[in-house]
């Protein structure tokens, strides 16, 4: 074989060598073909056998029959396939179909023949063409999340397609103009994305190993969510949030970003790689380092630089169960506010309250109060969206769309509870049962978004919680935080300290000269002189007078007053219990400006 020739067959896929070989074709037209391609690059996106077939005339059935032995799909005979009944079952299909829809698949000589039996979610086509680029959007206009080809000879196909598809001379005439439309789009270089196209770049690139390597390396750095998102319309980021902070892993470069985001749907679940306009829910589960690991995945579709190209981004959170802390004591309460919530959790009844924004250890702290009070004498019931850990000695109930949030937390009620974790109280229905469950003889442990513990009593009333519910029912109320941990392998004193910054954050003169200030250095065992990260928790206790205090509350609720109260019993505001933290050496006071608003 000459250096031409080895070129030509370099550059064409395995179906034109197949033909080439076969005598079906010659090199001068797979030549011209392949120049036809070429140039339809971004715009039509037909293979080399449609192109063989459409412009040079080669018999359809010769080329595709090859196409089908190459990549091993069925063949279906479609005479003893197409029965009345199974014509009728089509049409029943396609009702639901509009008009462009049903271009489509006559564009692409494609019809559904049934769901298989053995697996309900996979479709089952026929198709003349049976790598035509819109397969995988007809599988997805029937929401099938598998879908199998079975290549049919077009000769015999084509009638019951013209029958089904067509109808009558009206329908025959507006196919007709969603097929010119289809062709005018496909010149200008719509939206529609060829997927065999993408596989193609996908194993070219190779991305799954890239994102494989990702979710490794995330798991081995402690990294809380890897971000995966396009930037342009060839470069994709990966982004690592490691302590709170988010930055940039790796680039995929020179790849579409489809291609990039394909990898990542095709391997989570309950993720479908042709929705592109919505968002999805998924997880993954890998076993890495021999543990198993699980992995919560969000899809969001997001606007792009590039109107023809579907852009989305991809969050996925890391579920290492090695991290879950299953002793209280461990979360870092300092004594006052320590004692308090172990006063709280050890009553047979009444509420407990985590405040703070996403990603502050509400969560973490829960799962470990809920250890402390498991024993096989009393029935825990959970409540959460999404169950993220699994909890040993705990009943969790998983929300779905048959049973929603609200609805699982009535049926608690029917369900002999002693101990109940409602995953967040979101709106007055959800927060009116829980404060009820705390009321009538139940622990009850639920969040809020709130920006300090006091401010959580007025927004349950502003809620329309009763103020004698809310006095009586509650026992406690955290806000937590979470700073940056100073490296203690390379931290060092500050070198100057910056007085009235210091005076801002609360510090005394006394306590400026007695505390030894330090500040972040860097080395090869942090991230920029941090690692690891410490709470800070402002615990709001229910004493006698901050009940009374509510219960005596008029049409608005005094929070400054309830907060006067509990300073003077002893809470720590969240920027007290920060100061704290600097004066032990585990933080700097810039992550406590960070971190905390002014008291």
């Amino acid at each position: 074989m000459d250096a031409a020739a080895s070129l030509l067959e370099r550059k064409i896929d395995k179906v034109g060598v197949a033909l080439l070989h076969k005598g079906i074709v010659d090199r001068e037209t797979v030549s011209k073909a392949l120049t036809t391609k070429e140039k339809e690059a971004g715009r039509r996106h037909r293979s080399l056998a449609e192109i063989l077939v459409d412009e040079y005339k080669l018999d359809h059935h010769t080329v595709f029959s090859e196409v089908a032995r190459i990549y091993a799909f069925k063949t279906l005979k479609i005479d003893e396939a197409m029965t009345e009944r199974r014509i009728n079952l089509i049409k029943q299909m396609i009702e639901s179909l509009t008009q462009e829809q049903r271009a489509v698949l006559f564009k692409a000589r494609t019809l559904p023949l049934q769901f298989d039996s053995r697996t309900p979610d996979k479709l089952v086509l026929i198709s003349s063409i049976p790598i035509h680029r819109d397969i995988p959007r007809i599988a997805n206009f029937f929401r099938a999340l598998k879908y199998e080809v079975y290549y049919a000879e077009q000769k015999q196909l084509q009638s019951h397609i013209d029958n089904i598809l067509r109808g009558d001379n009206a329908f025959l005439e507006s196919i007709k103009d969603m097929e010119a439309e289809l062709e005018e789009s496909d010149m200008e270089g719509g939206s529609d994305i060829d997927e065999a196209e993408l596989d193609q770049e996908i194993n070219k690139s190779m991305l799954v190993n890239l994102f494989e390597g990702c979710l490794v390396e995330a798991v081995r750095k402690g990294v809380s969510d890897v971000h995966i998102f396009p930037t342009t319309r060839t470069v994709t980021e990966f982004h690592f949030r490691v302590d709170g902070k988010l930055a940039v892993w790796n680039k995929v470069e020179g790849t579409r970003p489809e291609a990039v985001l394909a990898v990542v749907k095709d391997r989570s679940m309950n993720i479908d790689r042709f929705e592109r306009d919505a968002a999805q829910d998924g997880f993954i589960q890998r076993t890495i380092d021999n543990t198993v690991i699980r992995f919560r995945v969000s899809v969001l579709p997001i606007a792009g630089s590039e109107y023809q190209q579907k852009f989305e981004s991809i969050v996925i959170r890391v579920l290492d169960s090695r991290k879950v802390i299953k002793d209280i004591a461990k979360i870092g309460f300092q004594k006052k506010a320590f004692d308090w919530f172990q006063e709280s959790i050890s009553k047979p009844q009444g509420m407990v309250i985590l405040t703070g924004p996403t990603g502050s250890g509400k969560s973490t702290t829960l799962v470990a109060a809920l250890y402390s009070v498991i024993t096989p004498q009393v029935n825990v019931l959970t409540v959460e969206d999404p169950v993220e850990y699994v909890i040993d000695g705990a009943r969790q109930i998983k929300i779905s769309h048959k049973v929603d949030f609200e609805a699982a937390i009535r049926a608690i009620l029917r369900h002999d509870p002693d101990i109940v974790m409602v995953g967040e109280m979101r709106d007055k229905s959800t927060a009116d049962i829980a404060i009820k469950l705390a009321n009538t003889g139940h622990l009850t442990f639920s969040t809020l978004h709130t920006n300090d513990a006091p401010s959580a009593v007025t927004r349950l009333f502003k809620m329309g919680i009763e103020p004698f519910l809310i006095a009586y029912a509650i026992n406690l109320v955290v806000a937590q935080r979470l700073l940056r941990r100073l490296c203690n392998k390379c931290k060092r004193p500050a070198k100057e300290l910056n007085h009235a910054e210091l005076h801002n954050v609360g510090f005394t003169d006394e306590e400026i000269e007695t505390t030894t200030f330090y500040e972040p250095v860097g080395c090869s065992a942090c991230v920029k002189g941090y690692k690891g990260r410490a709470a800070i928790h402002e615990a709001l206790f229910f004493s006698k007078e901050i009940r009374k205090a509510i219960f005596e509350s008029g049409e608005e609720i005094d929070e400054d007053e309830v907060r006067r109260i509990a300073i003077s019993q002893g809470m720590l505001t969240l920027r007290a219990s920060a100061r704290e933290r600097v004066k032990e050496g585990v933080t700097c006071v810039a992550e406590v400006i960070s971190a905390t608003m002014s008291d």
